[in-house]
């Protein structure tokens, strides 16, 4: 009875808008009693704090701030100007458009929120003009957002690698692939939509000029080479190689204003500043926001290590005679369901430490579940009834929520279906990091 009074408490304070970070924090507190351990309350702050010193976590702000910088620079508008290029003429010219630039833009910023932000912003009203409709426009934009967590960079893994304290160029290497996947079946989706409703498109497209597209493009394209090729080479680790994006996104940014000098107003140093100014204001509210959810997570998996749920959980697993891959295919269950109501650093917090480890028990590769888990819960973050990317996606458009619900579902499924032959043919996540000898 207990338990059910502690599970309406979280219920109902995050349907009254108290923030995730206050109600997982009280409600792990709460646990503790609950379970007859608050004895241990006395040093949480000390083993919380010792928890979430990781020095991986100092790429995840820096990270963040490239993605901003890359967003205020212009960046994102050269990237889908090579994407118009490279399949604009295609029937649905658009929605290829919109995919491959969020291929890109993976590349940049490695945030599932932030590509789908920026590409409703620009793309989103550029289909609409072209004919598509504004709730297939919005639904698409959400559904290849969800690459840009699994195509390194990505803030996701990095906590993944963290919490579970694998190797974090492994986990990128692992994510190519998987991503490229998701990338094509959102393409095949697109063309069957675009020839079914005659969506526009094809040789009558205004194109933007070549030369100058490609020129433009080129310099943003050196982030993921820089970061992808220095954290798999050895030559940094991740977090040196998120200072070196944020030292080349505001070179590229001041490159790009010093080209557009002569239509703007400020010049181009003054609104590098401007831009930087701006993005740090961000990052901080970010990383401060994801940081309060690591630290009342973090209380929640301290009760988790000391009551061996782990072990637990395994057991009662052994004594249904769940293993291998049937456990594989249960908590990937758990994850999607937990995916539409999470969020996702939260998700991983939670969910992670308490049934990966089982799973590693039974045989699964660490990078190949991480991956798996990364890609999972970002999928969540585009399912109803709560997905953080649908919400962005319905504000920044003005699309109804449940009419951008409906119109994602298709998207989902073919997504769902990835990630299932994802779970069933593990080479394809581990084949390139085994390649590079990054796992045995």
């Amino acid at each position: 009875m207990a338990w059910l009074v502690l599970v309406l408490f979280i219920l109902a304070s995050l349907a009254g808008g108290a923030a995730i970070a206050y109600v997982t924090g009280a409600a792990a507190v709460l646990s503790f009693v609950i379970a007859d351990s608050s004895r241990y309350l006395a040093i949480l702050p000390q083993r919380i704090l010792s928890q979430i010193d990781v020095f991986t976590f100092l790429a995840m702000p820096l990270f963040i701030l490239t993605g901003e910088l890359m967003n205020r620079g212009g960046v994102t508008r050269a990237l889908i100007d090579l994407a118009m290029v490279l399949v604009g003429r295609m029937k649905g010219g658009l929605g290829h458009v919109n995919i491959a630039a969020s291929v890109f833009m993976a590349g940049v910023s490695g945030s599932a929120v932030a590509d789908a932000a920026a590409l409703s912003a620009t793309l989103v009203p550029e289909m609409k003009e072209r004919g598509y409709s504004a709730t297939y426009a919005a639904a698409l934009t959400a559904a290849s957002s969800v690459i840009g967590p699994i195509i390194p960079p990505s803030i996701v893994m990095i906590f993944y690698g963290a919490l579970m304290n694998v190797s974090v160029a492994a986990l990128f290497a692992g994510g190519i692939v998987p991503g490229l996947l998701v990338a094509l079946a959102l393409f095949g989706l697109n063309g069957f939509m675009a020839h079914r409703h005659d969506h526009p498109g094809g040789r009558s497209l205004d194109m933007p000029p070549l030369g100058r597209t490609v020129a433009r493009a080129v310099p943003a394209l050196f982030i993921p080479v820089i970061v992808v090729a220095g954290i798999v080479f050895g030559v940094v680790t991740p977090t040196e190689a998120a200072a070196l994006a944020v030292v080349a996104s505001m070179v590229i940014a001041f490159f790009y204003r010093t080209l557009d000098a002569g239509s703007s107003e400020s010049t181009p140093l003054a609104g590098l500043i401007r831009d930087v100014r701006e993005g740090l204001e961000r990052t901080v509210v970010l990383t401060g926001s994801i940081f309060m959810i690591l630290f009342a997570a973090a209380i929640f998996g301290y009760l988790v290590a000391i009551k061996d749920l782990p072990q637990e959980i395994m057991a009662l697993v052994n004594s249904l005679g769940i293993e291998g891959l049937g456990y594989l295919l249960l908590i990937n269950l758990v994850f999607f369901v937990a995916g539409m109501f999470m969020d996702v650093v939260m998700a991983l917090v939670l969910l992670v430490p308490l049934m990966v480890p089982a799973a590693i028990a039974f045989g699964a590769d660490p990078i190949h579940v991480g991956v798996l888990a990364c890609l999972n819960l970002t999928i969540g973050l585009v399912t109803p009834p709560f997905g953080g990317v649908l919400m962005i996606v319905s504000a920044t458009t003005g699309v109804n929520y449940m009419r951008l619900a409906l119109a994602i579902l298709p998207f989902i499924a073919v997504e769902a279906v990835v990630l299932v032959v994802l779970i069933l043919f593990p080479d394809l996540t581990l084949s390139i990091p085994t390649a590079l000898g990054l796992i045995e």
